[in-house]
């Protein structure tokens, strides 16, 4: 046996789902594992941690593994994380679909995705791969190209002044500047790029020699590029109407570009894990925001929406001209100009899980924007049929005068995934239309 497989055979994996926690006690596979006292693992844990994304910690009797609103995979050391969300993996593709304006095109049947081998971003390469092969179909996106080149038979409209520079005519070719419809542009780059990338991420075997195929049939006529986050920007900023059927392969690439690996050091962008983590927070606020704008009807929904002047320096005591934060929360329900609610949405099951003071206390301030006694709404995501809204009143510490009110409300996603996948009939319209309104008021 030689040393590679030596280190593979001591790899020990484990599976856990989002917003869990394991302990020797209650997971016996933690038990006994240790990092050996290895100052660089314990300096990568340390990070690890910081980041918000995983907790580890080396106990006497083992590892102690909290997971949170990330899901994906790592590997660290002697140990390999997978984490599952709750939701399973073809449901959990049907409202990424929805949230981010992806379309359903199943080129193989996604029941074959195995989230505990292959990690949730083959969710997101499956999508991919399937985006990419509608474009295929379709016929690549060609663009114009000045192309400035000799010729024998010319061909657009001749140089007279490369013409001249050279004294006449010297042989038999001419300086022609023509144009050309290519396939190799900054889409269809960006696109070969997202699929090399997809290719290495993944671990499926099946997807992986889907991917290598649709790349080399790009590679006849695209040339490949370094896939950055600036020429992902720059590709997004160029689409129009004429190419929106690339506006989803984008926003995939996208996710998966700022997903992989897992920064420790945000000074330092190079100290990185193998892994691919991605935050749910993401996905439930845009899951959100489309039902709401969508559904919610005679009302106006914004996101991020600015509390302009809440927090302000006193002019006369702010030596050092700093500005004060602007509170956002991340909706805003707005009925003739007026914001008639206030919320935000936190990936956190507060019907199995207790609500964190930093919350209690965004969320006191969200509502005291607003006319005494104000209330703010937190929308967390849930799967039990049995949870019910919260009540938290903020109220003067002596007097006992209600200053606030703090909602806490659950947002059923099994629910709204069987909403958006039935058929929209006037019936379903006004179901979508009631849920909605219980989502905001209750």
């Amino acid at each position: 046996m030689n040393k590679f497989q030596s280190q593979i055979q001591t790899i020990r994996h484990f599976q856990l789902q989002e917003w869990q926690k394991i302990t020797p006690d209650s997971c016996p596979g933690v038990a006994g594992v240790s990092f050996n006292h290895d100052p660089a693992i314990r300096r990568q844990i340390a990070s690890l941690n910081q980041s918000g994304k995983i907790e580890i910690l080396e106990l006497v009797e083992g590892l102690q593994i909290r997971t949170f609103q990330y899901v994906g995979n790592i590997r660290i050391g002697p140990i390999s994380i997978s984490i599952q969300p709750k939701i399973d993996g073809v449901r959990f593709l049907s409202l990424l679909r929805y949230a981010y304006g992806w379309r359903k095109l199943e080129f193989f049947d996604p029941s074959i995705l195995n989230l505990e081998e292959n990690g949730f971003q083959d969710i997101l390469i499956f999508q991919l791969l399937a985006e990419a092969k509608n474009i295929l179909g379709r016929g690549l996106y060609r663009k114009y190209e000045c192309i400035e080149e000799n010729l024998q038979s010319p061909r657009g409209r001749i140089d007279f002044n490369q013409f001249a520079i050279k004294g006449g005519l010297s042989d038999a070719f001419l300086f022609c500047r023509h144009y050309l419809r290519l396939e190799n542009n900054l889409l269809n780059q960006t696109l070969l790029a997202g699929l090399l990338l997809s290719s290495r991420l993944t671990s499926d075997i099946v997807l992986r020699a889907e991917l290598r195929k649709i790349s080399q049939i790009l590679e006849q006529s695209v040339s490949s590029v370094k896939l950055t986050s600036s020429l992902l920007l720059n590709a997004q900023i160029n689409t129009n109407r004429l190419t929106a059927i690339y506006r989803p392969t984008l926003s995939i690439i996208k996710i998966l570009l700022s997903s992989q690996g897992i920064s420790l050091d945000r000074k330092d962008s190079d100290i990185k894990l193998p892994g691919f983590l991605f935050d749910m927070n993401r996905f439930y606020q845009a899951l959100l925001s489309r039902f709401l704008s969508e559904n919610l009807l005679g009302y106006e929904v914004q996101d991020e929406f600015r509390l302009s002047g809440m927090l302000a320096y006193h002019p006369q005591y702010n030596p050092q001209k700093h500005k004060a934060a602007t509170i956002r929360p991340d909706f805003a329900i707005l009925k003739d100009h007026q914001v008639v609610a206030l919320l935000d949405a936190k990936y956190r099951d507060l019907w199995e899980k207790s609500l964190p003071r930093d919350m209690i206390y965004q969320l006191a301030m969200y509502a005291f924007s607003q006319n005494r006694p104000g209330t703010a709404t937190i929308l967390y995501p849930t799967t039990n049929q049995e949870a019910q809204e919260a009540w938290i009143n903020v109220q003067h510490p002596i007097s006992r005068e209600r200053l606030a009110k703090v909602v806490l409300r659950p947002v059923n996603l099994l629910a709204i995934e069987e909403m958006i996948n039935t058929s929209n009939t006037a019936y379903v319209k006004r179901e979508k239309n009631k849920f909605a309104k219980k989502m905001v008021f209750g």
